[in-house]
Order: C-alpha cells, then structure tokens, then sequence
C-alpha cells in the first residue's frame, strides 16, 4: 500500500510544479508576483467552496477550533508564501531548479519535525541514512540549476 501513497504523493509533487510554472506564467503576464500569487489563491478559495459545497462536510465544533494549537493556523499563510514564491523564483531559477529546491527545504524541515518530534509527528530520528538522503537532494539541486 505504500506504493500507492507514494505514487499519490508523487503526483502531488507535479501538481506544485504545474502551479509553480502557471503562477510564473500569470506573473509574466500581470507583471507582479503579488498579483499572480492573489490571483492564485482565489482559485483555491473557489475549489475549496465548491468542495465545501458538494460534499457538505458537518461543521467542527467551536470547541475543537478553540482546542487546537496556534501552529495548526498557519497552513494558509504558509501556502500563501509558497505560491508567491512560485510566482517569483520559478522564472529565476526555472521550473527544475525551482521545485529541487522547495524539495530540498521540504525534506531538510521534515527531518527536523520529524527527529524532534515536532507538529505531533512521530519521533524518527536522523539517522546518516536519511542526512544523506537530504544532502543528496540538495546536490541534485545544484545539478539541476549548475549542469
């Protein structure tokens, strides 16, 4: 089954760079970033209402929203950011460089939270398995923009 979320995690990732190359496009275009990552966000907002709509999920309780920690907030201005950053570096850097990049910072940060445990994930500790995996990313990072 691992396979599976794999393969869907994988098309994930394509997905980001679709939105990366399509916000640097819409920024070629507005001529802004800002513009382009607004824009953007929109459109998240309209599918997310759709789906909203559609399946009509049961509201959580007040209580549960109370409940839950301040860093369980900061999803929406952190995709707000990721889509600016598309918008902005994806035309410096290109599409390949770009999202080698976001992995990199992606994987580096995922060790971290994962080792200390962080966010509630599970203790997995660095290992020089998984550092290397890490550092080898970031050497494909340089492969991909320098090569």
């Amino acid at each position: 089954m691992d396979v599976v979320w794999i393969l869907l995690a994988s098309g994930a990732g394509a997905c980001f760079a679709l939105q990366a190359s399509a916000n640097a496009s819409l920024r070629a275009h507005l001529q802004s970033p800002i513009w382009a990552a607004f824009f953007s966000i929109c459109g998240t907002i309209i599918t997310a209402a759709t789906v909203m709509i559609l399946l009509r999920p049961m509201a959580p309780l007040p209580s549960a929203a109370r409940g839950a920690p301040w860093w369980n907030w900061i999803g929406g201005p952190l995709g707000a950011l990721i889509v600016l950053s598309g918008a902005a570096l994806a035309p410096r850097l290109g599409a390949a460089a770009f999202i080698a990049a976001v992995v990199g910072g992606q994987l580096a940060c995922s060790l971290l939270l994962d080792h200390f445990g962080l966010m509630d994930l599970p203790r997995q500790a660095v290992t020089p398995g998984r550092l290397l995996g890490v550092l080898l990313v970031f050497a494909g990072v340089v492969l991909v923009k320098f090569h």
